[in-house]
């Protein structure tokens, strides 16, 4: 991270363009010499690394609106010039094109403008460049809880360990602990489907996850909600409308005793304010009876400590 620091604010340059914003000294993370910053045919530009936005571009700051936002960008741009360079590196795959980093807004608005990209060209290895590509994120603070949610599970999947994911996107423990929570009981489709909520913080998404978590709200249902609601809704809207149909639907069922026979001889029963399980010491499974008897609390014990790594307390 210092050693990144130390080469942020070398290129200089000040715009209309919006500026990153963030405790570093400045962003532009591994800026590094004039001498590195090329203009680039932007068709010769590809996106590189895992997926950090569902929707193309998301504003999370009250006074951007996702379209105005890139329009004013773009407008400054042609009216001014390209200021803050995007960062790309050369690509492994192709000879002569090049992966872009960080700056997809940037690079957009160049194809669009027809005009060359200003870009910083850096050999830098995967893990770095993912550091890059979270420092860039948190600085514009444009990534929503559920993006970020997201943009850490494809870290994760594409190889990286949970030091990477933690670092990129400056996590805590607890802090990733929430979004793995949401990631791994809100079905993908289902997050697809409602977007990235730019508004909506983790009390929402987590209140989306107890939902499936419990069994009160399945992905057939929500798909179901999902499909119904307006077009013209954005995507904090629909997460609202899915989450007050959700809690209806648990209300007329909430209070009907469930009961599950997972074997012979052992019944689970779930009802409103209790959770029982009832095992025969009588035929065919009695000695797994006996057996469960001696090992019950430890395994009460080793399971209330896997949840608890998931569900950390919150001290906020």
């Amino acid at each position: 991270m210092s050693g990144i620091a130390n080469t942020i604010a070398r290129s200089g340059g000040s715009s209309a363009e919006k500026t990153p914003r963030t405790s570093a000294p400045a962003l532009g993370a591994l800026q590094g010499s004039l001498a590195s910053i090329r203009e680039i045919d932007p068709n010769l530009i590809d996106d590189w690394g895992p997926t950090d936005r569902l929707d193309e571009f998301t504003a999370v700051n009250a006074e951007d609106d996702d379209g105005d936002s890139f329009v004013a960008l773009k407008d400054s741009i042609r009216e001014g010039g390209q200021q803050v360079p995007i960062l790309v590196r050369r690509s492994k795959v192709a000879d002569g094109r090049f992966e872009a980093i960080y700056g997809r807004r940037r690079l957009k608005a160049c194809r669009e403008l027809g005009i060359k990209a200003r870009a910083n060209v850096q050999d830098v290895d995967d893990a770095t460049a993912l550091l890059a590509k979270g420092l860039e994120n948190a600085a514009r603070r444009n990534l929503s809880f559920y993006e970020k949610a997201r943009f850490a599970e494809a870290i994760q999947s594409a190889g990286h360990d949970t030091g990477t994911v933690r670092q990129v996107l400056n996590l805590s423990a607890s802090g990733h602990s929430h979004l793995i929570k949401v990631t791994q009981n809100i079905p993908t489709k289902i997050g697809d489907m409602v977007g990235s909520a730019p508004k909506s913080g983790r009390p929402k998404w987590t209140e989306l996850a107890e939902l499936f978590l419990a069994k009160k709200l399945t992905e057939k249902v929500a798909r179901d909600v999902l499909t119904k609601v307006s077009p013209s809704m954005g995507s904090d809207e629909r997460l609202e409308a899915l989450l007050k149909e959700a809690k209806k639907r648990g209300a007329k069922t909430g209070d009907r005793p469930q009961e599950i026979t997972p074997m012979e001889g052992v019944v689970i029963k779930s009802g409103r304010n209790a959770l029982s399980l009832s095992v025969k010491k009588t035929g065919a499974n009695a000695g797994f009876a006996n057996w469960l008897e001696s090992n019950l609390s430890e395994i009460i014990k080793k399971s209330y400590a896997e949840f608890t790594d998931v569900n950390p307390r919150d001290d906020n």
